[in-house]
């Protein structure tokens, strides 16, 4: 095992952190994948089942960049979805493409167990102990409640340079990422979120809130980086999804979110469809100017809940944009798109202040 490589599919920025976790609990080399790119998602389509969702051909076309970059075992973290269950499908893919591998499934039928973790690395690392797997994964868990809770804030805020908050947020992930000691990632955390403060901000144009299925929402090459395009327009950003959600709150609120959207879902949706609808509520009550549901083409539980949001948004009065993404988007087609939704909001709230001066 001394000269196997590990390697992982992308997720946004978190892989700056599960890269020096793993090397923690397995005591081998890990490498993060190559940055997704163009290439990814044609490598991963050539191999993808037609009608299999977005994610699982970014994720093929990962993995097929990691092995050819020379890892032999991979991971992959699960989802809430029918996404769980492709890990299976995946190896025949790879295995049929001739590749030499172990793949492990990190979080098993979207739940995560300690158990299952610890017997899974234990594989890898024979020598690994719970203690040590509980250490590194609270110490992880931190870092990622920490850098998510930075997010919050500078999406909320509209910067008169929007690369200065860029600049800090790359420096914080590199300085936080390596770190062991509880208070030390603390202290940093608290160090960053000063730089954040100081940095000069104005009052945003509009506020918009991101809704939807969990990779397009994290993973910003999959929607052509929707959120810097917002920012370029002074726009304040309300985004729910992200992995300290995907890995304690979603569960805590599960019931809670199904009880307050009532009014329009009787069951559970699947997935996060049941939370983007009360999401939806939520925004609204909070005077957002509008919402944009992201998904990948043929997302089951997100198609499903379409013709509940346009009735939320013929209903509560509030617009909706819905993009739907698959191997044939184009950034420009998007970007033609996000600008007229813009320009409906900003003439929509202009005549809500006249009226409102009248």
């Amino acid at each position: 095992m001394e000269n196997k490589i590990i390697s992982f599919p992308h997720m946004g920025d978190y892989c700056y952190f599960i890269k020096p976790f793993l090397e923690n609990i397995t005591n081998m080399e890990v490498r993060i994948s190559p940055p997704i790119t163009k290439k990814t998602i044609e490598i991963g389509s050539k191999y993808s089942p037609d009608s299999i969702c977005l994610p699982f051909k970014y994720n093929l076309g990962n993995y097929i960049e990691a092995l050819e970059d020379g890892a032999s075992i991979l991971f992959q973290f699960g989802g809430g979805c029918r996404y769980g269950n492709y890990a299976p499908l995946q190896k025949t893919i790879l295995k049929d493409l001739g590749y030499n591998f172990e793949l492990y499934e990190f979080i098993k039928n979207g739940k995560f167990s300690f158990k299952h973790i610890y017997e899974t690395i234990r594989k890898i690392n024979p020598e690994l102990t719970k203690g040590k797997l509980l250490k590194e994964i609270i110490t992880i868990f931190i870092k990622i409640m920490l850098f998510d809770r930075s997010e919050h804030y500078t999406r909320k805020k509209v910067a008169k340079d929007n690369d200065n908050f860029k600049k800090i947020k790359y420096k914080f992930i590199n300085d936080l990422k390596d770190k062991t000691n509880i208070f030390k990632i603390v202290h940093t955390y608290f160090s960053y979120m000063r730089k954040y403060q100081k940095v000069r901000c104005k009052k945003p144009k509009l506020k918009i809130g991101i809704i939807g299925e969990l990779f397009t929402s994290m993973e910003p090459f999959s929607t052509f980086n929707l959120e810097d395009e917002l920012k370029n327009f002074d726009i304040s950003i309300k985004r729910f999804t992200d992995v300290s959600y995907l890995l304690i709150y979603k569960n805590i609120f599960h019931k809670i979110t199904k009880y307050r959207a009532r009014k329009y879902i009787k069951y559970h949706l699947g997935a996060d469809a049941t939370e983007n609808v009360y999401r939806t509520l939520k925004l609204k009550r909070k005077k957002y100017d509008g919402i944009i549901h992201t998904k990948p083409f043929g997302c089951t539980p997100e198609v499903g809940i379409m013709p509940i949001l346009s009735r939320i948004s013929n209903e509560e009065n509030i617009p909706i944009m819905f993009l739907s993404f698959d191997t044939e988007n184009e950034s420009v087609g998007i970007k033609t798109r996000l600008e007229a939704f813009i320009d409906m909001l900003s003439m929509r709230k202009e005549k809500e202040i006249e009226k409102r001066n009248e």
